[in-house]
């Protein structure tokens, strides 16, 4: 049996999960990172991507996650995310409307650097949808 530790996803509309897990993967800017209990101390920005979570049954749960970070310390593991949502509660025509808002603010960026962060957002969506399609 793994040993658990506490996790808490929180985005700003809620607190989606506060629970003992066995454990995490997290899609972060550097890639992605797992995490078990007594993992040494880290913070990372997170990316557009599926968060995975172990629970003490074995199970893995998946949730979907844009921004924010991760951070690792004594008391377990905590995702601050702009967005995040259960998988279980995506449907498939949210995810049709972000891509489009996306390929919008492509199409209206004023300056490169605009322009470069909307067409790396629209890109992590579109993998979000291929991964949900291969889920």
């Amino acid at each position: 049996m793994a040993e658990l530790f506490q996790f808490e996803l929180v985005s700003p509309e809620r607190q989606l999960l506060s629970a003992q897990v066995a454990e995490v993967v997290v899609p972060g800017t550097d890639g992605d990172f797992g995490v078990l209990k007594n993992h040494s101390p880290f913070m990372s920005t997170i990316r557009p991507g599926i968060l995975k979570v172990r629970g003490e049954n074995g199970a893995w749960d998946d949730y979907f996650v844009r921004g924010g970070f991760a951070d690792v310390g004594s008391g377990g593991l905590s995702v601050l995310a702009e967005q995040a949502i259960s998988v279980k509660e995506i449907s498939r025509e949210q995810l049709d409307q972000a891509i489009k808002d996306a390929e919008e603010d492509v199409a209206d960026a004023k300056d490169d650097d605009t322009k470069q962060k909307a067409e790396m957002t629209l890109s992590q969506l579109k993998e979000v949808a291929d991964a949900l399609k291969a889920a």
